[in-house]
């Protein structure tokens, strides 16, 4: 049983009772969420909070798609036995300004195609039985060249693109599989998945690639027991996110780092704060890399094997950053957490520093999360 799956307090962080593939419980007033039923008995949820049922297909049954008007489920198959052979055609099927959650289940497979899920199409969720059976995979790189005849960039090189609010996905592999590029490579950003709404959330997903693997682009993202591989700032953007009981794996081929957050104002409260994760791998590996200004990243209870440069973290080759960033470690283990040979200008933070990057509450979970 998983943390997910059962009410427990890890060194003082609290999950609530989880039931991803149980049947969602009719709850009543809390904080301003209620379940009801509606006149033809059809549960309705407050959408502007995600809850385990939204990564459920308990009305998925083999084929069939259960009170089809009501559940809003549709079927990606690639025999054709479903509503689409490709994901993003059950994307494009999902009417422009939607309302309410559209849950598209995705057979087992490996879907060689680019998919963008657009600004207008809110609560939508990729389910699937295993990250290990279904895969969406593209082989993009920032030196491709459109069909205008110009590079792609890092921006559009990526396998998947969210552009919407309150995605969710479970069990999902998002992979980009161009070739693995050296440090100081040109043109060989390669995304496996971009994030550019608000309020999404990723459940024992992977996401898959080398250099810049997860564009956490902006907004509030919660990645819960999820698998990230790359090599060179794999997880990098400027979006304000957590990262809990995850593994972070790196392939790097020499040196690498696994976060570059873009925060460049003191105002901006984004940042990447990794909560029970495990970074592991090869190669030698910043823990971050300061690419704005006012970067900020924090590894709490992480267990960081030896691949980790002793320094920790880079200024980005430019010293007048280490006065403005704020990178920090607290209680992490392994032979990499060792801190005595750190920069002087990361920090080794107490409980009291580190307390706001302990829960769901760095991402304001209590406005959208009801997990």
């Amino acid at each position: 049983m998983t943390k997910a799956d059962q009410s427990v307090t890890s060194r003082g962080v609290g999950w609530g009772k989880g039931q991803p593939d149980g049947e969602a419980a009719i709850l009543g007033p809390r904080n301003g969420l209620m379940r009801v039923l509606n006149c033809q008995g059809t549960q309705i949820r407050h959408k502007d909070f995600i809850s385990w049922d939204d990564l459920s297909a308990k009305n998925y049954s083999g084929n069939n798609l259960i009170d089809r008007a009501h559940s809003r489920v549709m079927l990606v198959s690639k025999d054709g036995s479903g509503d689409s052979r490709t994901v993003q055609g059950a994307v494009n099927i999902v009417p422009d300004g939607n309302k309410e959650r559209v849950k598209i289940f995705i057979s087992p497979g490996v879907y060689r195609e680019k998919v963008i899920i657009p600004i207008t199409k809110p609560y939508i969720s990729f389910i699937a039985n295993g990250s290990s059976e279904t895969v969406i995979s593209w082989h993009s790189k920032a030196s491709d060249r459109g069909p205008n005849g110009r590079t792609v960039g890092t921006f559009y090189s990526a396998s998947v693109a969210v552009e919407s609010d309150y995605f969710c996905a479970k069990g999902i592999t998002f992979e980009n599989t161009a070739q693995g590029a050296v440090p100081g490579a040109i043109g060989m950003q390669a995304v496996a998945l971009r994030l550019s709404g608000d309020k999404a959330m990723l459940y024992r997903c992977r996401i898959l690639g080398s250099q810049d693997t997860l564009f956490d682009h902006m907004g509030r993202h919660y990645f819960l027991e999820c698998y990230v591989q790359g090599s060179i700032d794999f997880i990098f953007g400027n979006a304000r996110s957590l990262y809990q009981g995850c593994r972070l794996h790196a392939v790097a081929m020499s040196y690498g780092a696994v976060a570059a957050s873009q925060r460049n104002s003191p105002k901006d409260d984004s940042g990447f704060s990794f909560l029970d994760c495990r970074l592991d791998g090869s190669g030698i590996l910043y823990l971050g890399r300061a690419w704005g200004r006012y970067a900020r990243v924090v590894y709490s209870y992480c267990q960081l094997e030896g691949i980790i440069i002793p320094e920790g973290w880079s200024d980005w080759g430019d010293p007048s950053r280490t006065r403005t960033v704020w990178f920090g470690e607290f209680n992490c283990s392994g032979k990499g957490a060792n801190l005595r040979k750190r920069v002087q200008w990361a920090r080794s933070l107490n409980y009291d520093e580190a307390r706001p990057f302990l829960d769901q509450n760095y991402i304001d979970g209590n406005q959208w999360l009801r997990l």
